[in-house]
């Protein structure tokens, strides 16, 4: 029972997504208007009401359905099936991905991550 508990446990996966995605609490907090303390408590409650559900989705770019059914084991499960070893002694990895492709979208992020960051400077300047 307590590890289905754990799983359910929204405030945790929002964290962990936050993480993967490399956002710090502050800025999630700034993006959705409210304390960096309170996006702490929102990570620390098991349940998170349906509207701060999906605003907190949209900001960390994945749906409200996402956050409640993310499962680390899925997430280890698809990094261990992007390489394939082939060698003996587990040194030698082969990439299966496309270099460019991850160079992209890493690009594509940076991009959405700087036009976050100007609006929301413009909304804080516009408050003033």
């Amino acid at each position: 029972m307590e590890t289905k508990t754990k799983n359910n446990h929204i405030g945790r996966k929002i964290s962990r997504i936050r993480e993967l995605r490399g956002m710090k609490q502050e800025t999630l907090a700034d993006q959705l208007g409210i304390s960096q303390q309170a996006i702490s408590n929102i990570e620390n409650s098991e349940k998170v009401d349906d509207i701060k559900l999906e605003e907190i989705a949209s900001i960390l770019g994945v749906t409200k359905e996402g956050i409640e059914n993310f499962s680390e084991e899925a997430v280890f499960n698809i990094i261990n099936n992007t390489f394939k070893d082939n060698s003996s002694n587990n040194n030698n990895y082969l990439c299966t991905i496309n270099p460019i492709e991850k160079i992209i979208e890493l690009y594509e992020r940076l991009v959405q991550a700087e036009k976050e960051k100007v609006a929301s400077l413009e909304k804080q300047l516009n408050k003033d």
